[in-house]
């Protein structure tokens, strides 16, 4: 071969190899942070406390047992709302006079089923048609805190009544910020909500709130699909968090000092409602893994108020959430959202506190 063409082809083999995208962070981007977190923690526990081995991974699968019939009840009931259409009516809160707009969207928001980012083109066509802010803001508010899956777990870990309160306190919490923003909307701080430039980058597809529902959606081949692909996407989803919610509770009681959560967390008063508040926000893995590490607080002796706090701040100022209204809203609706959220938290907390 000539030297010259020997070369070229040296020369073209380093530029392909050079050019050809390492699939290091393809293979990163596939694997499940929540699953690989969970399988390192063990393999941490298994040479770093290797006598806690066992106990952690008995405490978490009979934890994972007893809360699977209420998963697969959540699963099923998810699969159905999603088959059916039944998102459609959430489009009705959105119709009427402000104040009735407000009071549905807090109800349908605290019941409702939907991911944060699934709700921004719905969002954001309300917003640029005209919707009054306060609605929107009200289901904003309480859409991140309730769902019928959380609330069977919630049931579970901490109690029905619990899982009530924790429901009334999210539409509450829709309730204030909406009336707070139709009460602020004459100062103008609230006018011109949107940012300039709106994109869909969750990733969840358009929005699935036209049409109408179908409740008999085993009619129809593709809403059968839909069952299947929602029921068993939304399994995966709730095993893996609470897999790795009942590892971390499983150290926590086994590591973390009884004293230290109830001098912070636990005993009478506001410090430990506003210190719940406070924390919610940055301790916040996940709505559904939060329950049990809740449970786990409030056995080394968090108070009521205290955990009720904790959870409505954190489900509000989670970064799904705030990442939901971040891409569509200018900072200081931002700011007004991470506020009412804040306080109407530390109000819910002190109710509960006080009748729990």
């Amino acid at each position: 071969m000539h030297p010259n063409i020997a070369t070229k082809t040296m020369v073209q083999k380093m530029s392909d190899l050079t050019t050809t995208p390492s699939p290091l962070p393809r293979l990163w981007k596939s694997i499940d942070k929540a699953w690989l977190t969970t399988i390192i923690i063990f393999v941490l526990v298994a040479i770093l406390a290797p006598a806690q081995f066992m106990p952690t991974l008995t405490f978490t699968a009979k934890a994972f047992a007893q809360t699977s019939v209420f998963i697969a009840f959540a699963v099923l009931a998810i699969g159905y709302l999603k088959a059916s259409g039944a998102e459609t009516v959430v489009a009705k809160a959105f119709q009427g006079r402000e104040v009735r707009m407000i009071f549905v969207a807090a109800l349908v928001g605290g019941i409702a089923p939907f991911c944060s980012c699934e709700v921004i083109p719905f969002i954001a066509a309300l917003l640029a048609m005209g919707v009054p802010l306060s609605a929107v803001m009200a289901f904003w508010l309480s859409s991140p805190l309730m769902d019928p899956a959380m609330f069977l777990i919630t049931a579970n870990a901490l109690g029905l009544d619990f899982a009530i309160a924790k429901t009334l306190a999210a539409v509450g919490l829709g309730l204030l910020g909406g009336f707070g923003v139709m009460a602020l909307a004459p100062t103008g701080l609230f006018s011109n909500p949107l940012k300039e430039v709106t994109k869909d980058e969750c990733g969840c597809g358009p929005s699935s709130f036209e049409g109408k529902p179908v409740w008999k959606f085993w009619v129809e081949r593709e809403r059968n699909q839909v069952f299947r692909r929602e029921a068993l996407s939304n399994a995966l989803f709730l095993s893996k968090w609470l897999v790795l919610a009942y590892t971390l509770e499983s150290l926590m009681l086994a590591y973390m000092p009884a004293g230290l959560v109830a001098n912070v967390l636990g005993g009478d008063g506001f410090q430990p409602i506003l210190m719940g508040a406070l924390l919610g926000g940055p301790a916040y893995l996940n709505g559904y893994a939060a329950v049990p590490l809740i449970a786990g607080l409030v056995e080394q002796g968090m108070s009521q108020g205290a955990a009720m706090s904790f959870v409505l701040a954190g489900g509000v100022s989670c970064i799904p959430a705030a990442v939901a209204v971040w891409a569509l809203v200018k900072v200081r609706v931002f700011m007004s959202y991470l506020g009412f959220a804040f306080v109407g938290s530390i109000i819910a907390g002190a109710i509960w506190a006080a009748v729990a």
